[in-house]
């Protein structure tokens, strides 16, 4: 009896001392052997899904839509007597890049006969992000075209004479725009502009921004719907003008 009670007593020694140790460490694979990958530890590398990249907004596309003008839309610009009646006019409404490098919309009021020209030519320079410092009608200025000018508005009809002329000027057919007519003034042949604004850009070929040079994309674009440029008039330059069939 002595002899089973003292094996008992270290049995449970055994145990009690056992039960505090650490488990012992998995043996390593035998050479040619891989853990299987179920028993290797996961790491935050192996989980983590690819960050993705940052969304990127185009800018929206070209559009334009011409519709008839409404006689109050042109409260100083038209008269009767005028050598276009309004109901022979149309007002575009199109996309156009701003000098502060993103899309705006404005609006052109020209004859209905020319507005597919408009659209061809100023979706090309919308394209080209060539810029344009801002778009309304005239009338916004009472159909002053020296205020217009030194606001350096884009504008196309206005119902008045040609300067320094007698005779209708071809925007009051609607059949000509002054696009930027600060950085592209009207200089007499002695090389002088009226607007204080625009001195500095008398002179060409010369680089800016919204500037118009003989030659270049713009007047191009122009030429390839049958509108003239006023920078090549003799004389005089009306660099900011563009007529069809010119004038």
């Amino acid at each position: 009896m002595r002899r089973v009670a003292a094996l008992a007593l270290v049995v449970l020694g055994a145990v009690s001392c056992g039960a505090g140790q650490p488990a012992a460490a998995p043996a390593s694979p035998a050479p040619g052997h891989e853990t299987p990958q179920s028993t290797l530890p996961a790491t935050a590398s192996a989980t983590a899904e690819p960050s993705a990249a940052p969304a990127t907004t185009e800018p929206p596309a070209f559009s334009s839509k011409v519709s008839r003008v409404a006689r109050e839309r042109l409260p100083y610009s038209w008269r009767p007597g005028c050598p276009v009646h309004y109901q022979d006019l149309r007002l575009v409404t199109m996309t156009y890049w701003g000098f502060d490098d993103k899309p705006h919309t404005g609006e052109l009021v020209v004859r209905k006969t020319v507005t597919d020209d408009i659209e061809t030519v100023f979706k090309k320079l919308y394209d080209w992000r060539w810029p344009i410092k801002q778009m309304k009608l005239v009338d916004a200025y009472k159909a002053d075209d020296f205020a217009s000018i030194d606001a350096n508005n884009t504008s196309a009809f206005n119902c008045r004479r040609a300067t320094g002329s007698s005779s209708w000027s071809k925007h009051a057919y609607g059949e000509a725009i002054d696009i930027n007519p600060r950085e592209n003034p009207y200089v007499t042949a002695s090389g002088s502009t009226a607007h204080q604004n625009a001195k500095k850009f008398t002179e060409r070929p010369m680089k800016g921004k919204g500037v118009i040079n003989p030659g270049d994309k713009v007047v191009k674009a122009f030429a390839q719907v049958g509108w003239e440029w006023g920078g090549y008039w003799s004389g005089a330059k009306d660099y900011q003008h563009f007529s069809k069939g010119g004038g």
